[in-house]
Parts: structure tokens; sequence; C-alpha cells
């Protein structure tokens, strides 16, 4: 039997341009500049088409002995990152997310954030959804203040 889908979306304004919230969630290289303090390390396992973030970049971020690496699946330059993850093992499993930024009217960007995954173990999905939706949640606030402050940090 397999398991069950769960997704969830997180959506903020900035009012930073899409270049700049794309440059920082795309560089792998550099999330622990700007999301600490999940993010304490961040590299690259593998650069991209076009390097470094581009398709088929893996990110390799978080804190050690947690690494999670995550390749990149789409590279729309400023309005779309979308990434799956390939290790290590979660019970969260076939984890994808996206990253859309669209030019706000007002001025700004509107950030779209979503993930979707299938429980690994029965029962999980509610507590992994819940779990990865808050650090999501964590990242988008992070990454909007680096972005509106201008700064990689």
């Amino acid at each position: 039997m397999s398991g069950r889908e769960f997704s969830f979306e997180i959506n903020r304004t900035s009012s930073a341009d899409a270049a700049t919230l794309f440059r920082l969630v795309a560089d792998g290289g550099n999330w622990s500049k700007w999301a600490k303090p999940i993010v304490l390390q961040s590299s690259w396992a593998r650069q991209g088409d076009p390097a470094p973030g581009g398709v088929g970049a893996v990110r390799r971020i978080g804190m050690w002995p947690v690494l999670v690496q995550e390749e990149t699946t789409a590279y729309e330059q400023d309005r779309r990152h979308a990434y799956k993850l390939v290790g290590p093992a979660s019970p969260a499993k076939d984890y994808v997310g996206e990253v859309i930024l669209t030019p706000n009217p007002a001025g700004g960007t509107d950030i779209r954030w979503t993930g979707s995954f299938v429980e690994g173990v029965r029962g999980t999905g509610p507590l992994m959804r819940a779990a990865m939706g808050g650090a999501v949640r964590f990242f988008a606030g992070r990454l909007v203040k680096a972005a509106e402050r201008g700064s990689d940090a």
C-alpha cells in the first residue's frame, strides 16, 4: 500500500524585487548566510546548468550531522525554482518543493513556496507536513528579511 500524499503552501510578499529573492533562494552555497539557525552549513554537492544553481545542481544544507541534499529540477531566472529531496532518507518520501516569484502590482514580489511528499510511514503525514511546512515558513520569512536588507545575510 502506498502512502498518502500531503502538501503545504506558504505565501509571503516582499518589497524586494524578484531578482534579489531568486538569487538568494537559488544559491544553495549561501543559504547559511540567511537561513540561520536551521541552516548553519551550506555548500554545493554538484553544480548545475547554468552554474552554480541551475537544473541538476545539488545543494547541501543543514547542520552537522544532518545535511539535506536537494536537487534543482527547474530554474527559471527570477521567476521559478523547483527542487526535490535526494538525501538523506526521510519519513517524507518523494519530497518536491517549488518557489514561484511574481511581481506584485503594488510593488515588490509575491512569493509562493509549496512542498509535497508521500508519507513513508503510515500516520506520520500530518506531523511531517507540520514540520516541513513550519521549516519552509521559517525559510520564507528569513528570505524576505535578507532580500529586504539587500544583502546575503
